[in-house]
């Protein structure tokens, strides 16, 4: 039995060679907890029903042990009222504290709750303080024109590319982590 019920950490894959997004492979099992911001190098794109509502060169990475990275664009990457004005209610991070929650809108098409920021995170993510992430199973979200997959468990907003490797929580039976 694990120390304190706990599930022991699982073998992380470790492909060789690079992946085939031509990037070295990163496992999320190499991510630190507590998480870090780290720059993200590759182009971003958001698009709703084809409709592009974001692009940056700049954008940051949150990375932490078994989760996706989760990509944050500064507001000025957003295309003007593709965001709603901050819905009621948001989440907590033990991490980076507070978020808040918007919808993305696209011509006639919103979709509820699908970006979210930390305006006032902790003094260690002050560098996406207002910054905006979106979840890649809502919106369409591409690193150099990778299509982004989300997550695996439908909670978390990590974002999965072809050099990211786990196990990653949520996949199933990763519900002890």
């Amino acid at each position: 039995m694990a120390p304190f019920g706990r599930n022991p950490r699982p073998e992380p894959d470790r492909p060789s060679g690079q992946a085939p997004n031509g990037l070295d492979w990163e496992s999320v099992w190499d991510y630190p907890r507590p998480p870090e911001t780290r720059p993200e190098i590759r182009e971003v794109t958001i698009a709703l029903d084809g409709v592009e509502i974001a692009r940056c060169d700049r954008a940051v990475k949150v990375c932490e042990t078994a989760g996706g990275p989760v990509v944050y664009l500064p507001p000025e990457a957003i295309a003007e009222g593709a965001l709603s004005e901050p819905r009621a209610g948001g989440s907590f991070c033990e991490w980076k504290g507070s978020a808040s929650y918007f919808d993305v809108v696209a011509g006639d098409r919103t979709i509820p709750n699908a970006a979210w920021a930390y305006p006032d995170p902790t003094p260690a993510f002050e560098p996406i303080a207002g910054w905006i992430s979106f979840y890649p199973a809502l919106v369409e979200c591409r690193l150099d024109g990778e299509l982004v997959k989300p997550q695996p468990g439908g909670f978390y907003g990590g974002w999965m590319t072809a050099e990211i490797t786990g196990p990653v929580k949520g996949e199933p039976g990763t519900q002890g982590w």
